[in-house]
C-alpha cells in the first residue's frame, strides 16, 4: 500500500487532519503514517487534541518551543530519516505554522511530492509569521488543496498551473460535523457557570500581545467586550507569558464580568464558540468556525488570509480601537449585524475530495 506521511506540529493543524485516517481506511489505497513535529508540547495544546481525534502519531520529532530558526533546523533533521524509513509516495503538510514550512522544505530536497492542505491564503501582510510561512511553502508545492476562491486566484497570480490547483473545501468544518453531537453535550458551560449568554475572545498573535503598547490596547479592547457581556477568554499560554512580561495580567485578571480560562479542549471550545453572542478574535480559524456556524465574528486586524468570511460569511474586520469595537458590537446586540451564509464546499466532506485527488495524482 501506498504511504501518504501527514505532518501536523500545532494545535490548528490537528483538527484539519482529523479524519484522514479514517477516510483513508474507507478507501483503501493509502497508509497514513503521521509525524508530530512537537513543535507545540504543551499537554493543553496538544495531547488533549490528539487524544480526542484519536490521531496517534507514529513519530515523534520532539524538537519543543523556540525560536523558529531552530525549530525549522531541528525538524529539517528529525524529518529525514522518517522519510527514508517510511519512503512516502507524498507528504501533506497543513496551514502555515513553522512546522508547515520546515516539513515542506524538506520533501522538497529529498524529492517527495509535497501536498499543501489549506494553500493559497494570503493576508498581503508580510509582516505575519504566517504569512511568509504560506507563500514560501507554496512555492515549493506540488499539488495545492485550497479551501475558497481567492486562493486560486492567488496562486494563479503566481504562476501555479491551473491543473496542479484543487478546490476541495475545509477539513476542519469536517471535524465540527463529525464531533457535532460531541460538541452539543459537553458540558462545560455547566461546570463553569458560564450559562445564560456570553461573548468569546481569543487573542494570541504577536502583534496583539508582544508590544506593550499594543498588549495595552489589547487589554482595553477586552475591558470593552466584558463591558457589554459576559465574557470567556481562554488564554493562550503564550498570551499569559507576554501578558505576564508586560505587565498586564493582574489588570486581566481584575476586569470585571471576565471569566479567564486555561485553554479548552476541543469539545469545550466549540460549544462556547456555538452558544456564544458574538466572538472576538485575532485567530483564522475561529473566523471560519464562526461563518460556518453563522455567528458574528469581530476579528481585531487589519487585514485577513480568509476574505470568503468576510465576503459572504459573518466576518468583519475591526480597527484596533475601542470606539470602532463598541460601534461593531452594538450592530450585533441591536440585529443589524450582516447574517452570512456557509461557502461552497464547507459541507463536512471535504476530506474525501482530497483522497479523490490524491489517488489521481500520486
Amino acid at each position: 500500500m501506498k504511504i501518504l506521511l501527514v505532518v501536523v506540529g500545532a494545535r490548528p493543524n490537528f483538527m484539519k487532519v482529523a479524519r484522514f485516517r479514517e477516510v483513508a481506511a474507507i478507501r483503501g489505497d493509502f497508509g497514513i503514517e503521521v509525524v508530530h513535529t512537537g513543535q507545540q508540547s504543551d499537554d493543553r495544546m496538544t495531547t488533549v487534541f490528539l487524544d480526542q481525534f484519536q490521531i496517534e502519531p507514529d513519530h515523534w520529532l520532539g524538537i519543543g518551543p523556540g525560536d523558529p530558526h531552530e525549530q525549522i533546523a531541528h525538524i529539517m533533521l528529525g524529518l529525514g530519516p522518517v522519510i527514508k524509513q517510511v519512503a512516502p509516495v507524498g507528504m501533506v503538510v497543513v496551514g502555515d505554522v513553522t512546522s508547515t514550512l520546515a516539513a515542506a522544505l524538506t520533501a522538497n530536497k529529498m524529492g517527495i511530492p509535497l501536498i499543501h492542505l489549506e494553500s493559497g491564503l494570503r493576508s498581503g501582510d508580510l509582516r505575519m509569521p504566517e504569512e511568509v510561512n504560506r507563500i514560501l511553502t507554496d512555492r515549493i508545492t506540488d499539488h495545492f488543496l485550497i479551501t475558497e476562491p481567492s486562493a486560486r486566484e492567488h496562486l494563479l497570480n503566481e504562476g501555479t498551473p491551473p491543473e496542479r490547483i484543487h478546490f476541495v473545501g475545509n477539513t476542519m468544518i469536517d471535524t465540527l460535523v463529525a464531533f457535532q453531537d460531541r460538541i452539543a453535550t459537553d458540558p462545560i458551560l455547566a461546570t463553569q457557570g458560564w450559562e445564560g449568554g456570553h461573548a468569546l475572545i481569543t487573542m494570541h498573535r504577536p502583534a496583539a500581545v508582544d508590544d506593550p503598547v499594543a498588549a495595552n490596547r489589547t487589554v482595553d479592547m477586552i475591558e470593552a467586550v466584558a463591558k457589554r457581556l459576559r465574557s470567556i477568554f481562554p488564554i493562550h499560554p503564550r498570551t499569559r507569558s507576554r501578558l505576564q512580561a508586560n505587565g498586564l495580567l493582574d489588570r486581566l485578571s481584575s476586569i470585571p464580568n471576565l471569566h479567564l480560562a486555561s485553554p479548552l479542549d476541543y469539545f469545550a471550545f466549540q460549544r462556547v464558540l456555538a452558544t456564544s453572542t458574538f466572538v472576538v478574535t485575532d485567530s483564522g480559524g475561529v473566523q471560519e468556525e464562526t461563518t460556518y456556524r453563522g455567528i458574528p465574528c469581530l476579528t481585531l486586524r487589519p487585514n485577513t488570509e480568509r476574505p470568503i468570511t468576510l465576503e459572504i460569511g459573518t466576518n468583519e474586520l475591526v480597527p484596533f480601537d475601542v470606539a470602532s469595537l463598541n460601534a461593531a458590537m452594538t450592530r450585533i446586540m441591536d440585529g443589524s449585524f450582516k447574517k452570512g451564509r456557509c461557502p461552497e464546499l464547507w459541507d463536512g466532506h471535504a476530506t474525501e475530495r482530497v483522497f479523490e485527488v490524491l489517488s489521481r495524482t500520486l
